[in-house]
């Protein structure tokens, strides 16, 4: 039997104050009557695709709340990312990279076509992975797929804190060796790789970094960590924590360009459980608010997003993180 971890001992809860009633209600005004922030879509850099949210873990505090049981965002299939990328290329939309996450992007049986079919096209692959078990089950597969586009796949291995002990509180018992081993499994097979990783609160973001550093280099794998494609150590992300509500008038003050914000540069399709085709989300955090989607192609996609949620404010303008790097 699955022993699940408790959201309620994570070391990565911070806690505070709840958020104050009123905030984010209005995607036009902010609770004391300012214009809410906008982000126009620069250009498609990157594009998305949550494969589905199952997993074979069950994380205390995932934010998609992916797990072996929720199918609330099912399999997209390559025949469907396949239709995205022909808009890209159809559309001239000049996208760089393409992401995969999910749950468990290696849960899905097409993974592996996809991520070719990505290749064969020219783009850049990103792939968020828990570097385990359904990872493991495609090892020939990648090692192919390594020998011939090694300079455009990057592997981002989730390891959620540099200690054990952190890591198995948010993921679950068993999990640390089994991840370390898919992490050294990627390194001696010649991919490209990056970790994905979190703060906890009673250290700094320097102390969190050197973290990862010494750990990385006490099991032989050697990352220039001072390249933000190679590690990132995402803020925290719950939404009933209190955080300011982002206006216009806050780019001025923070002296932040919009184009700093993912949703300047990216957007994600899902496909959710009961609907008969894939969406496309502003965002990568947030698949299943219906004020986030945006349409199901691109190009009804393109529009401006209203930065109308407690992640928008504390995640990607306060936090300074994006998914993409």
């Amino acid at each position: 039997m699955v022993q699940f971890p408790d959201p309620a001992q994570s070391p990565f809860r911070r806690g505070g104050q709840s958020l104050e009633r009123g905030k984010f209600d209005n995607p036009l005004l902010t609770k004391d009557g300012k214009e809410r922030a906008v982000v126009p879509l620069a250009g498609l850099d990157t594009l998305w695709f949550n494969t589905g949210t199952l997993c074979n873990l069950a994380c205390a505090t995932c934010y998609i709340e992916s797990s072996p049981t929720n199918d609330a965002l099912v399999y997209l299939t390559a025949q469907e990312v396949d239709r995205y990328l022909d808009e890209i290329e159809t559309e001239r939309l000049g996208t760089r990279q393409i992401g995969f996450t999910g749950g468990e992007p290696f849960m899905n049986r097409d993974m592996i076509p996809m991520m070719k079919s990505c290749l064969a096209r020219g783009f850049e692959v990103l792939v968020l992975t828990n570097a385990m078990r359904p990872m493991r089950r495609f090892e020939a597969q990648l090692q192919e797929i390594a020998a011939q586009h090694s300079d455009r796949l990057l592997m981002r291995v989730s390891l959620d804190h540099h200690t054990k002990d952190a890591h198995e509180a948010e993921r679950g018992a068993d999990t640390w060796d089994k991840t370390i081993d898919g992490l050294l499994w990627l390194h001696r097979n010649g991919f490209r790789l990056a970790v994905a990783g979190r703060q906890l609160a009673t250290e700094t973001m320097e102390e969190a970094r050197d973290g990862y550093d010494r750990l990385l280099k006490a099991i032989g794998i050697e990352l220039d960590l001072s390249d933000p494609e190679r590690l990132v150590v995402f803020p925290e992300m719950d939404a009933t924590l209190d955080t300011p509500e982002v206006s216009e008038a806050c780019w001025g003050i923070l002296d932040l360009p919009k184009t700093a914000v993912m949703c300047s540069s990216s957007r994600m399709v899902v496909k959710r459980k009961g609907e008969a085709t894939p969406r496309v989300a502003a965002c990568t955090l947030l698949p299943y608010d219906e004020e986030f989607d945006l349409g199901e192609t691109l190009a009804e996609a393109s529009g401006p997003v209203r930065l109308n949620h407690p992640h928008c404010s504390r995640f990607c303008v306060l936090g300074g993180a994006s998914c993409s790097a």
